[in-house]
């Protein structure tokens, strides 16, 4: 069975396409490659290891990418999980369905730790639920 490669793009690839890739990778690592960038390089956050680690998916090792990484490699699915890679993204040659997911951006929500935590949990669980409906269909 061939694997299908997934890219998941956002701004600073710090958080939500992080968190996507890892889990893409931790649920179904046997069907797809999946891979994340970002228009800007920075870090993984560390709010996203903590609430990946709730699941028990370790995306610690994973490191923020830029986008030109990528750029002409064939992909199966390029998704952007923020609007500004949205409107930043280019074509990808090679094929590949082009989505977007509008998800919320955790890492600007100020506030308590706790208030901080609840944010990356409901982009976790969003882009939990919406890989399970539209890659796993």
């Amino acid at each position: 069975m061939t694997t299908q490669r997934v890219l998941f793009l956002c701004t600073h690839n710090s958080a939500r396409s992080q968190m996507a890739e890892g889990l893409l990778r931790g649920f179904a690592s046997d069907r797809f490659q999946s891979f994340s960038a970002g228009t800007v390089a920075t870090q993984v956050r560390p709010e996203a290891i903590a609430v990946m680690n709730e699941i028990g998916i370790d995306i610690s090792q994973q490191e923020s990418k830029r986008l030109d990484r990528y750029l002409g490699e064939p992909f199966d699915f390029v998704i952007t999980v923020c609007d500004d890679a949205n409107d930043a993204c280019p074509v990808f040659l090679g094929g590949g369905e082009r989505k977007h997911w509008s998800i919320p951006d955790p890492s600007a929500v100020s506030g308590s730790e706790s208030e901080r935590l609840d944010a990356f949990r409901a982009a976790r669980d969003e882009l939990r639920g919406r890989i399970a409906s539209e890659l796993f269909c």
